[in-house]
């Protein structure tokens, strides 16, 4: 492991943004080691790909580096391979492959056109239009238009409902969240509303009052007296919340430790699962066409 960062340099004909996204996505695998991250955009042409392919070339001198490269154009893809072969730098060629297995299964040649738009104008849209919803809907705070939501979440204060909310929408889908508080009763939409599309939320007790605890610090000392931030009535309230939850008739999700990607999905496929039961189905956003199963309900 090196003290220092480590450089990866995305190489593209565009803006970068897939490769930078593979990047983050690999990074999180490497939590020791702190990587810095260095865009060379546009390199749609031999001139400004051989300017980007020089400087990393100078920077290896210095820091380890790897590249990310994402060109359609298979020449310049070809002449990026063989620079970096011959300058022994490590890489990954992010769009060869696969526009290669693409060309396989349809027979067609890639037009190997830069810049093209990738056409997730709808998808933008549709996600656009899922966040504006679920932020809109934060803590109940719209029951009537609760029936229009694809998926509702009901559990307690601090339990991940709104960052669970706003994941969902940018997945594209129109996502609620109800609070469960001991002593309020629910609003009578969410006993109104299709039993599959609900999902409950908990969390240990200790760790519930660990993250209410910093709130309330955060808002100089406020809900120490009514037991918000106290550990014997976080038991009891979890105790009538999980009552309620059992008159919905829903799932219920521990977030104790669990990423909210990882949520998220146990979430989908809770709904999906239980839509299929009663011969309803959950909508899919556009660009979702089948989802693969990462948790089984």
């Amino acid at each position: 492991m090196s003290a220092e960062p480590l450089e990866i340099h995305i190489i593209a004909d565009s803006t970068g943004e897939t490769a930078a996204r593979i990047a983050r996505a690999a990074i999180a695998q490497f939590p020791s080691q702190e990587f810095q991250t260095v865009r060379h955009r546009k390199t749609g042409t031999t001139k400004t790909l051989m300017t980007a392919l020089e400087k990393v070339k100078n920077r290896a001198k210095a820091v380890p580096v790897a590249v990310f490269f994402t060109l359609v154009n298979e020449e310049l893809a070809t002449l990026v391979r063989s620079f970096l072969k011959d300058a022994e730098i490590p890489y990954a060629d992010l769009m060869t492959s696969a526009m290669q297995a693409l060309e396989t299964i349809t027979g067609i040649d890639a037009d190997q056109v830069p810049m093209r738009p990738v056409g997730v104008e709808a998808e933008y849209f549709v996600r656009m239009s899922a966040i504006d919803f679920a932020v809109r809907n934060d803590d109940g705070s719209l029951p009537e238009m609760l029936r229009e939501c694809d998926i509702c979440l009901v559990g307690p204060s601090r339990s991940g409902k709104t960052p669970l909310s706003i994941y969902l929408a940018y997945l594209g889908y129109k996502a609620v969240n109800v609070p469960l508080v001991p002593g309020i009763d629910p609003p009578k939409e969410l006993f109104e509303l299709d039993r599959w599309r609900i999902v409950g939320l908990t969390m240990d007790a200790e760790r519930l009052l660990k993250i209410r605890g910093e709130r309330v610090r955060g808002m100089g000392g406020f809900g120490t007296k009514d037991g918000y931030a106290d550990l014997v009535r976080i038991y009891d309230e979890l105790d009538e919340i999980n009552k309620v939850q059992r008159r919905l008739g829903c799932p219920i999700i521990d977030t104790t430790g669990v990423a909210i990607e990882e949520a998220a999905s146990r979430i989908i496929d809770y709904v999906d699962d239980r839509a299929k039961q009663v011969g309803k189905r959950l909508r899919r956003p556009p660009g979702i066409i089948q989802t693969t199963k990462a948790f089984k309900p």
